[in-house]
């Protein structure tokens, strides 16, 4: 039987495109593991995909897993099709249009593959818990690359 684990995910971006964090908690029988990480030039879309990336990479075997975002355009291309209709119409929209970002939904589904999964759409922003603490490390990851430029800029680390 697969272990069952909640992957909770969020991204965010300062300026979009621009500096960009992501973070994911992933709970198991009460134990929780925190990722984070940052981008330097990125959409809030990107960290959005790339947040459940991540997570789906920290597991070490098949699991069942539960996937809760609040993005709605990481949760509707898995519960509204949208990924199968891309996919089939060669990563085009129905106008056309190219699809943003299928190097990442590309990687997302073979991060996937060995999993069983569903996803499930959070209010951001709310009273979900986890969720608020995925935006508070996707925005911290901002805040620390953020400093790091302005230190680097500024050796000395005092205003100028």
């Amino acid at each position: 039987m697969a272990k069952k684990v909640d992957i909770y995910t969020d991204g965010a971006c300062s300026g979009n495109p621009g500096p960009g964090g992501y973070g994911a908690i992933l709970t198991f029988k009460g134990a929780e593991k925190e990722i984070s990480g940052y981008v330097a030039e990125t959409t809030n879309n990107r960290m959005e995909i790339f947040a459940v990336i991540a997570a789906l990479r920290a597991l070490k075997e098949p699991c069942e897993v539960c996937v809760y975002s609040d993005s709605s355009y990481v949760v509707n291309a898995f519960e509204k099709g949208w990924l199968d209709e891309w996919r089939r119409d060669n990563w085009a929209a129905a106008e056309k249009k190219k699809i943003l970002n299928t190097d990442l939904w590309r990687l997302l589904l073979l991060e996937l593959k060995p999993h069983k999964y569903t996803f499930v759409k959070v209010k951001g922003h709310a009273d979900n818990e986890y969720n608020n603490r995925c935006d508070k490390l996707a925005t911290n990851e901002i805040k620390k690359y953020s400093a790091r430029i302005k230190n680097n800029n500024n050796p000395n680390g005092a205003d100028k």
